[in-house]
């Protein structure tokens, strides 16, 4: 499906979600809730798009947040549970935590033991996270496998039996990256060989993120019927915090040629920058898809895609295309809404890329104007 052309008074760079879209793609975790009877909540740390939540309330159990601010955005926003991890907090933000999240999860016995009491004397669900030694991460290596020699995240295996599982009510674990149903399903099955007699002590298993349910190639009856199969073995309850896996092929980043140039092969300058605007493009890396274009010498007129900012590798990558490019033309990532606009900057005093919705009415609107004010803003006074 190409999606269709960005109305003329919005500017590029623009992330464009598509709702339509977005709603098939709840269905699929609406069906896993259902006949999985497990919990789904929605990753914020990989999509945040809050003039969204109030559809999204209506397929999902809450939010999972990443530290403290996203905690907030999800109680204020979404309404519904509020989950939170951190590698580390300190005491100050633990109190504050317990005033928006229901669920506080703590990344070692360590931290357990120095505030566990605060979070469930005030009430919430207290977890400790588990390096389970599973890796099955399919994106960027070691940069993003949770379980990679020496990760800061979970207490180790080794030292289980030192915890006092009387003041743990969830099992946490988290080893998947853009993983299809084989990851999901290998993560449920390595973690009731290894941790049973952990897990017989809780109330509740969160299997983390990195489920690409939506992903084409992920069978979703195989991860029903291994979360109904866990859950009948250990009688908990199963939680599931997709992020990408809830809103994969949902949208696009709409960018201008701005120049062209030439050296040693023909470049173009785009306003959308690798560095600013779509940074894993540089970290994991990755080569994202272009509506329309090819592989370098697929289509008659090669170009090296690069964003205007000083940095030398700001550069997209190499795509053909069946006409010369020009300034003026628009070109449509693919596939640009998770880990996206939740990581740009404003290196340089580039301009962020403004966001905008296509709702399923077919109308588009705009839910930013970015300029100087924000750049400005976050330099401090």
């Amino acid at each position: 499906m190409t999606p269709p052309p960005l109305p003329d008074h919005i500017p590029t760079p623009c992330f464009v979600l598509d709702v339509s879209r977005l709603r098939k793609n709840l269905e699929t975790a609406q069906r896993v809730r259902e006949e999985a009877d497990c919990k789904i909540l929605l990753a914020t740390k990989a999509f945040s798009l809050p003039a969204t939540f109030p559809m999204m309330t209506d397929y999902l159990d809450g939010t999972t947040a990443s530290g403290e601010h996203e905690a907030i955005m999800g109680a204020e926003s979404f309404g519904k549970e509020v989950h939170v991890y951190s590698p580390a907090y300190t005491e100050d933000e633990v109190r504050r935590l317990t005033d928006v999240a229901q669920h506080i999860y703590f990344n070692s016995n360590e931290q357990l033991k120095r505030f566990g009491d605060i979070a469930r004397d005030a009430g919430a669900k207290v977890g400790l996270r588990v390096n389970p030694g599973y890796s099955n991460a399919t994106l960027g290596g070691d940069l993003y496998n949770p379980c990679a020699p020496g990760s800061r995240f979970g207490e180790v295996a080794s030292k289980l039996d030192e915890v006092d599982w009387s003041g743990v009510d969830i099992f946490h674990v988290h080893a998947l990256c853009e993983s299809l149903h084989e990851g999901s399903v290998g993560l449920i099955q390595h973690v009731a060989e290894t941790f049973g007699q952990y897990i017989e002590q809780v109330n509740a298993v969160n299997f983390g993120g990195g489920h690409f349910l939506n992903k084409e190639g992920y069978d979703v009856s195989q991860l029903i019927n291994a979360t109904k199969a866990f859950k009948t073995r250990f009688g908990v309850e199963v939680i599931l915090e997709p992020g990408a896996g809830l809103v994969v092929n949902t949208g696009e980043l709409y960018a201008s040629v701005l120049a062209l140039h030439w050296n040693e092969m023909d470049l173009a300058i785009l306003d959308a920058s690798a560095s600013t605007h779509m940074p894993d493009v540089l970290e994991v890396p990755y080569r994202p898809d272009i509506i329309d274009a090819g592989q370098p010498g697929q289509k008659a007129h090669t170009y090296r895609l690069g964003g205007k900012t000083c940095m030398t590798g700001d550069v997209i990558g190499d795509y053909s295309f069946e006409a010369p490019l020009k300034p003026g033309d628009t070109l449509i990532f693919t596939d640009q809404m998770h880990y996206s606009f939740v990581k740009t900057n404003t290196f340089n005093g580039t301009p962020l890329a403004n966001l905008a919705v296509r709702w399923e009415d077919g109308i588009v609107e705009t839910l930013s104007d970015f300029g100087y004010e924000e750049f400005r803003h976050r330099l401090g006074r």
